[in-house]
């Protein structure tokens, strides 16, 4: 007999080759996160979400839409099924429904997966991820790795110079 996922075979005291249930308490947990770069003060607002799908997508395009109060927003897609749903472009042809392409309050580029070299959204996570690399000794559990996550994230000025090869640099006024 092999073990299997929620038994294990006892070989110490008893008997061998007797399954025994063994209740799972450590089941992979996931957590989604949504990011917005606000270009003129390099601050990093973070939403959770439960799950990375295409409603989650929308209601993090809405959240960043409050944010924003009513300024045009770049929105930089990993090329993730979600951010390429009918949901998110459902909501986009709403929200810029009547204007001309120069006046749409959110515009999307796509890029490839995983790619930190062309997407700033990605060198963001790239940076928090190491971060966590850098500290796994002290995150000894799943909400401790959260909490040293979105505490880097929202506590980092962030800048890239790949921010300007896409959007100009703001100016104060």
């Amino acid at each position: 007999m092999s073990p299997v996922v929620g038994r294990c075979r006892w070989d110490g005291l008893g008997k061998r080759q007797v399954a025994l249930e063994v209740p799972m308490s450590h089941e992979r947990e996931r957590q989604t996160y949504y990011g917005a770069l606000n270009r003129l003060t390099h601050a990093v607002p973070l939403k959770a979400g439960t799950a990375g799908d295409g409603t989650h997508t929308v209601a993090s395009s809405q959240w960043w839409q409050r944010l924003s109060l009513g300024k045009k927003r770049l929105l930089l897609w990993a090329g993730a099924r979600s951010q390429r749903s009918a949901e998110r472009q459902t909501f986009l042809a709403r929200e810029n429904a009547g204007c001309a392409a120069e006046d749409w309050k959110g515009t999307g580029l796509l890029f490839a997966p995983n790619a930190p070299e062309q997407n700033p959204t990605e060198e963001l996570w790239l940076k928090g991820k190491t971060h966590l690399r850098k500290n796994f000794a002290v995150n000894k559990t799943f909400a401790r790795v959260k909490h040293c996550f979105t505490a880097f994230l929202k506590s980092l000025s962030f800048d890239s110079v790949k921010l300007s090869w896409y959007w100009p640099a703001p100016q104060l006024t």
